[in-house]
């Protein structure tokens, strides 16, 4: 699902649900003696089947014999779980994954449809528990925290087994229960830490809990692939990354467990969809590699590091028979990948493009983001340069040789270095967007962008304070029109949110969460950032 510029919702089979009978893996429980919990993914089964947390979580807490759990999808039909059909009033808690901040917007549909009211405050004993977790929760709970009971702070494998202790054994009431959760490490409740230090829980070993497909359809996105998580977290730490910060350290599987998945999924799908964001620095990735093309798995990837890159690694994945390559260059110019700790140069990505496209691989996708810190036109005419050397390269592979770029607006997120910096406004953003339409779609580049409107709206609910609850709580419909006017009716400063840099000295509303990166070096590396801007402007 995306959003265009009218401010409509850009459908992708936005509001279809599988049939429990087109799934491999369902799990259904009788719910007598058990704990009920809802497992909601605030958009569409198509989208969020896609997701490996769901999986995840949806497994985990089902192993537990004393707990059962079904699944809520985002759609226009009645909010009810799949497996049993009940509305989300019947469950003990409800559980909601959230990836994407504008999702959020759904977080409140869903509320508003199930007759739960959305203030915490507002509920009684008879309501649901309800708890929010994710990578934009993680970073800053603040913009819905009044929403829920309590909300987590950092992975569930860390944080669920005392969670779920904590309510199975449900005191005689809701708060005594909320006093309990607020002595757990990574449990946020909001009426109880109040100016507390919340600190990120993770996974120390990654092999203590597989993260795979635990059902399969083909009513997703990925729905010919066998979803299999290879590492978490990155060690790259770029600037405006969120993923670096929120996962850290980087951690991987072990190469028995993922070749004894990978077997596994083999009897679901022939396709092994690798997951991970650097998972290509798996000391063992050509060991991984190896084993699978030994099984007969065909290999699908979400995106290659353009360096390190490896020879090995590379005809590994030629041997798979991998066709369509995504690379990640962010910017176009040296300069702005400096700013950002982008550590690759123009050499690197070409040389990359190259190595891949000898190897018979001849389908492209590039990302790159618009409207960086100290960003100026010629940055743009550098994606435009770069691309088309880039297209040069490419063409050698001859027929079927394709290449596509993915254009983001920068969005701040907390957390990172660039979390005290605005985005750039709207009429920039699309000046930049025109820029290179005019530069790459003569030359056959084909271009996918976001909307330069939602993204500000994003911004808004990244670097958001609990002032954003009531904008949500207003709004009437999911349109740019529809936000505005509820922007209005709460008379906040959107500007503030969006398009002010922020004192590094003024207090955050995401202050209290603790992801690993003190403040002082995210300032030492925001002030880097800005100084190489300036020295390499001069």
């Amino acid at each position: 699902m995306g959003w265009d510029d009218a401010g409509r919702i850009r459908h992708t089979k936005v509001n279809r649900i599988s049939s429990l009978s087109n799934e491999q893996g369902t799990i259904i429980k009788d719910w007598g003696g058990r704990l009920p919990i809802s497992l909601v993914y605030p958009n569409s089964y198509f989208i969020g089947m896609s997701n490996l947390g769901i999986h995840a979580i949806y497994k985990f807490l089902n192993n537990y014999n004393d707990v059962v759990c079904e699944r809520v999808f985002q759609s226009d039909k009645n909010v009810l779980s799949l497996e049993s059909k009940r509305p989300l009033l019947d469950f003990a808690v409800v559980a909601f994954s959230i990836s994407y901040e504008l999702d959020y917007f759904n977080v409140v549909d869903i509320l508003k449809r199930s007759n739960i009211p959305l203030y915490a405050s507002e509920r009684g004993e008879h309501h649901p528990l309800l708890i929010a977790g994710g990578a934009c929760i993680t970073a800053n709970p603040m913009s819905l925290a009044p929403f829920f009971d309590c909300l987590c702070i950092g992975e569930a494998e860390s944080i669920l087994p005392e969670l779920l202790s904590a309510l199975s054994h449900r005191a005689d009431t809701k708060e005594t229960t909320l006093e309990e959760l607020a002595k757990l490490q990574g449990v946020y409740v909001p009426r109880y830490h109040v100016n507390q230090v919340l600190h990120r829980q993770w996974l120390k070993n990654l092999d203590d809990f597989m993260v795979c497909s635990s059902v399969v359809t083909a009513d997703t996105e990925l729905g010919n692939l066998y979803l299999l998580e290879v590492g978490r977290g990155c060690n790259w730490s770029c600037r405006f990354c969120l993923v670096s910060r929120a996962f850290c350290p980087a951690r991987y599987h072990s190469i028995d467990r993922l070749s004894k998945q990978a077997s596994k999924g083999l009897e679901y799908r022939k396709r092994i969809g690798l997951v991970g964001p650097m998972f290509s620095d798996h000391p063992q990735i050509g060991e991984l590699f190896t084993a699978l093309r030994y099984m007969g798995a065909d290999i699908s990837l979400s995106s290659l590091r353009i360096k390190p890159l490896s020879e090995p690694l590379l005809d590994e994945i030629a041997r798979g028979g991998i066709q369509t390559v995504t690379l990640a260059p962010e910017a176009g110019s040296q300069r702005l990948r400096h700013v950002m700790g982008k550590k690759i140069s123009q050499d690197d990505i070409l040389k990359a493009v190259a190595s891949i496209v000898d190897r018979g691989m001849k389908r492209f996708k590039l990302y790159f983001m618009i409207g960086l810190p100290s960003e100026t036109d010629d940055d743009i005419e550098k994606i435009i340069s770069l691309s088309t050397m880039c297209k040069q390269i490419i063409e050698k592979g001859g027929v079927g040789s394709r290449l596509s770029l993915n254009i983001d607006p920068f969005v701040p997120k907390a957390g990172t270095p660039f979390q005290w910096l605005p985005m750039a406004d709207i009429p920039t953003l699309k000046h930049r967007l025109d820029i290179l339409k005019r530069g790459l779609l003569p030359k056959g580049i084909k271009l996918r962008s976001e909307s330069v409107s939602w993204s500000h709206v994003q911004a808004a609910l990244a670097r958001g304070d609990t002032k954003i609850a009531g904008v949500l709580t207003n709004i009437e419909e999911v349109t740019l029109a529809g936000w505005r006017k509820a922007v209005d009716k709460c008379h906040l400063n959107l500007a503030h949110y969006v398009l002010e840099k922020w004192d590094i000295n003024q207090d955050l509303p995401w202050d209290n969460i603790e992801l690993g990166s003190s403040k002082e070096h995210l300032i030492s590396e925001l002030n880097k950032a800005m100084a190489s801007a300036r020295l390499d402007k001069s």
